[in-house]
């Protein structure tokens, strides 16, 4: 397919490198990948950021805790979730590091004076509680019996004074832009929650805090006594990452090229700080906002939030060393709706792999094969599967469009079935049957497990191409043995 001018920036938030990662942590970039690879295929230019986030007083804590200094710690995890990109084979084209001071600190630099010439800046003494394991300050709303809901913890009180940004002021713009779905919030259940806490009003938030307690981080432009927070700093690098900030003509075009992102992909607990406190930013900046943000739910495994505390931390390497890169793919866009939380188990994985792996795609895919060997039989297309894969086509585009993945999938793996069923009632391997009939039987199954595997290369890319592969070579190898 021909190049269009058309391009897509598709970006993920950048997990907190005070660890390594986790199998929570693949949701992100998986479905980032599935769409960078799908709009490729569409002709787009596309571009897929991935990176990390590595500073903020938890970083501190935990290097000195382990007799290492920040930097060590987090050039140890940034090189893990780099790797990533091979473990879950990711097609991702740039990773910034938020300790990047050529490209990513500039950035921040020059979006806080940005907001200072708004008049978005501004000096004030705060009392409030301060979660460490968030890095951010929150509020009662946010604790339950007066611990954080998601680290059980009590927060820290604090007393201090720093900047902050007048967030408050775009309320109402943040608000209409959701509204009128300029900026786009999926799901609609994500929609409609930060539509309430904006309704609610939104407060101003701390920008900065005292270099004395928080000395891991970018300093505060004009003020080395203060330290950005997390906003300044974290957020910006979905622009320092494409040349925001940069004076150098080549930048200056690659920003203008890229932005505004096409679509922003976050987990659950980074609504308000990508949904309200990013805009605002972007508002007071004069920047343009994203086009839109998708929101998933949270991997959960036997039931629990993943944490150490509790013991249940899997990490993504674990798993595709014991089952291989496409089922874990496979296991993740197809078993976790991403607009819900969804429960991890061994059983499940295994049961899902040996039925729609082992006995579903590679059954139909090693049948077809072991009958095409017998005879030189070239592909040839089918009525029925024609109209069958442009039908499968319409869903998966549409279930794209919406980041339902299991949709789609179900969507190519009806096509699956119909082939089980056509070769079932066929009978191709029945000794007297007439030759022309098996090589249309044949040929048409051929085309029909061709189409399966081109329409699997967003989702399972190394099977899309094995399937490829042994089509031309008519030779059949098992592409998923049945786990016992």
């Amino acid at each position: 397919m021909a190049k269009t001018n058309k391009k897509f920036y598709v970006t993920t938030s950048i997990p907190y490198s005070n660890a390594g990662p986790h199998i929570g942590h693949i949701l992100d970039p998986l479905a980032a990948d599935v769409l960078a690879r799908y709009e490729r295929i569409k002709g787009k230019d596309v571009k897929f950021l991935v990176g990390t986030d590595e500073h903020g007083a938890k970083i501190s804590r935990t290097a000195k805790a382990q007799g290492k200094t920040p930097q060590e710690l987090v050039n140890e995890n940034s090189i893990k979730f780099e790797e990533l990109k091979k473990i879950i084979n990711l097609s991702s084209d740039d990773f910034i590091r938020t300790t990047d001071k050529k490209r990513h600190w500039p950035a921040t630099q020059k979006m806080w004076r940005k907001l200072v010439r708004s008049n978005d800046i501004y000096w004030k003494k705060y009392h409030g509680l301060y979660c460490v394991g968030h890095e951010a300050f929150v509020t009662g709303k946010d604790l339950i019996n007066g611990k954080c809901r998601d680290h059980q913890r009590k927060p820290e009180v604090v007393e201090e004074e720093n900047w902050f940004f007048h967030l408050s002021k775009y309320s109402k713009k943040i608000e209409s832009a959701i509204i009128s779905d300029k900026f786009k919030i999926i799901p609609e259940s994500r929609r409609n929650e930060i539509l309430s806490l904006i309704k609610s009003g939104l407060d101003d938030v701390s920008f900065s805090r005292p270099a004395k307690d928080l000395s891991w981080g970018i300093p505060v432009p004009d003020d080395p006594t203060q330290t950005m927070y997390v906003w300044c700093d974290a957020l910006v690098n979905y622009i320092s990452a494409i040349g925001y900030g940069s004076t150098r003509n080549i930048d200056i075009l690659k920003f203008q090229k890229w932005w505004p992102a096409d679509l922003q992909i976050i987990g659950k607990d980074n609504l308000r700080f990508h949904a309200a406190i990013w805009p605002g930013m972007l508002f007071s900046a004069g920047l343009a906002l994203p086009k839109r943000l998708f929101v998933h739910g949270f991997i959960n495994v036997k039931g629990d939030k993943i944490s150490k505390t509790v013991g249940n931390v899997i990490v993504p390497e674990e798993l595709t060393k014991k089952y291989g890169v496409d089922p874990v793919r496979y296991h993740f866009l197809r078993e976790f709706p991403y607009s819900d939380d969804s429960n991890f188990t061994y059983d499940k994985f295994e049961k899902r792999y040996n039925a729609d792996l082992a006995k579903g795609l590679g059954n139909l895919v090693a049948r077809v094969l072991t009958l095409a060997q017998k005879r030189k039989i070239p592909s040839r297309s089918n009525k029925n599967f024609v109209v069958a894969v442009k039908e499968v086509e319409k869903k998966i585009e549409k279930s794209i469009s919406e980041l339902k993945f299991d949709d789609a999938l179900i969507a190519i793996w009806w096509l699956i079935a119909l082939g089980d069923k056509y070769i079932d009632e066929k009978k191709p391997w029945i000794l007297d049957i007439d030759l022309k009939e098996f090589k249309e039987i044949i040929g048409s199954l051929l085309y029909l497990i061709s189409e399966i595997g081109r329409l699997l290369a967003p989702f399972l890319p190394e099977t899309s191409e094995k399937i490829v592969r042994q089509i031309k070579t008519k030779k059949s190898i098992i592409l998923f043995p049945q786990l016992n």
